[in-house]
């Protein structure tokens, strides 16, 4: 979807500037813009006039997925920052910070994934029935992931030394495929033990049991 504006400010740059918050743009450089008319100082104040700019915009995967993140804070009435990176192969990384942020969270992650899974279809949705480049979105909260991940990984780590000592295999609480991709690294890492899912997708859940035992 492109989108035009027509801004004037004193200079070239602050028109810019203005034009990247009126399309909604990331940054100046994922913008377009033709000067229309250069700044005039005039003479002792009299005959200035100010730079006029005509940008356009074409919002694509990453700039849908932030518009959409942004109107749900708006609609929930959440004031909160929004960093946004890139990562490999065409990934989006956006970051939530703000005092009431935490309620995006949910129960173990489960509302944070959902707000990812419709940031993801904001950003892939059909333009003009046109399927463009995909483009991956991860979004966070606080840092909650990277946190979420640690306490994965300890206690995969407990449950793995608990199979160890008790000879004894143990199953663990169902997890979304994200939080058993961690379980599963954690215990390759470990000498004596093994993992294996079981269950409907909806409800999978990681069995830890000694190496050479069937399950």
């Amino acid at each position: 979807m492109k989108k035009e504006v027509i801004i004037t400010a004193k200079t070239v740059e602050e028109a810019v500037a203005l034009a990247v918050t009126e399309l909604g743009a990331p940054s100046a450089d994922k913008i377009e813009y033709t000067v229309l008319e250069e700044p005039k100082k005039g003479f002792l104040g009299l005959g200035a006039t100010d730079a006029k700019i005509s940008a356009t915009y074409t919002a694509g995967g990453q700039a849908r997925a932030i518009a959409f993140v942004r109107q749900l804070l708006s609609d929930m009435n959440i004031e909160a920052e929004i960093a946004v990176t890139e990562g490999g192969k065409g990934e989006v990384r956006i970051a939530i910070s703000g005092e009431r942020a935490a309620v995006l969270i949910g129960h173990h992650g489960e509302t944070l994934d959902s707000l990812q899974y419709l940031a993801n279809l904001a950003a892939n949705k059909r333009i003009d029935g046109k399927k463009e480049e995909y483009t991956k979105v991860s979004v966070d909260v606080e840092g909650y992931r990277a946190k979420r991940e640690e306490t994965l990984r300890a206690l995969a780590r407990r449950m793995a030394t608990k199979v160890l000592k008790y000879k004894k295999s143990v199953m663990l609480e169902p997890m979304n495929p994200y939080e058993r991709r961690i379980i599963h690294s954690e215990i390759q890492q470990m000498e004596g033990v093994s993992t294996n899912s079981i269950g409907s997708e909806n409800n999978r859940k990681i069995v830890i049991f000694l190496d050479g035992e069937e399950n």
